[in-house]
């Protein structure tokens, strides 16, 4: 992957951007995959879709994550808790369970 400080043009930046968005894309994907299994697993086990102590784990990690590469963890953090609530709500549709947010 080329360094921005390499890239000399507006073009080049925004190439590599849209390179790195393209893997984040995959990543993502992938990480959806592992999101469906859990719901499966859950579903077998008898486990909520929402397990609070894991959810603040998720996100003190992206926190700590984001530290070690030099990333804003506010940043990670509210990334990951969008994240986080999607995975949530898409394990409960996957498993049957209506929202009620009345």
């Amino acid at each position: 992957m080329q360094d921005p400080r390499d890239c000399h043009s507006m073009v080049e930046l925004r190439a590599g951007i849209d390179a790195l968005d393209r893997e984040l894309v995959a990543l993502l994907a992938c990480r959806a995959r592992f999101i469906d299994r859990a719901a499966e697993l859950k579903q077998a086990a008898g486990l909520p879709a929402r397990i609070g102590a894991r959810v603040d784990e998720v996100l003190a990690n992206a926190r700590a994550n984001a530290r070690a590469a030099g990333l804003d963890p506010d940043l990670a953090e509210r990334l990951w808790r969008d994240m986080v609530e999607w995975a949530i709500q898409h394990e409960e549709a996957a498993m049957g369970i209506k929202e009620d947010r009345a």
